[in-house]
């Protein structure tokens, strides 16, 4: 099932820091990211965040799931945690300062 638009602009109005995160569309689903690095996941209408030691803060209100078959384990945030709690914008920056930046892609070679 794909994620509705105003799923991820919902959950993007509930972060603020408007500067500072964005999603971008990926299969049908997004990929939720915080100062240019990917933070989280939003598929099936839930907002999935990687496992990181700096959101073990989440784990006893959240539970482990997977976004999609395959995927490796994500905390799922439950809907009243991305409305209720104003220290999740702030965890999630701090995940994005402890996260490497993407590799670069390489362009391809010219035949």
């Amino acid at each position: 099932m794909a994620t509705r638009k105003d799923t991820a602009a919902f959950i993007l109005e509930q972060l603020g820091h408007a500067d500072r995160f964005s999603v971008r569309p990926m299969f049908g689903e997004f990929a939720l990211y915080a100062d240019g690095k990917v933070v989280g996941l939003i598929c099936d209408d839930q907002l999935f965040v990687k496992i990181t030691p700096e959101s073990r803060a989440l784990q006893d209100r959240c539970e482990e799931g997977s976004p999609f078959p395959g995927a490796k384990a994500y905390l799922l945030v439950p809907e009243d945690l991305i409305a209720g709690d104003a220290a999740l914008p702030t965890l999630l920056l701090r995940m994005a300062a402890a996260l490497p930046f993407p590799k670069p892609k390489r362009s391809r070679a010219k035949r």
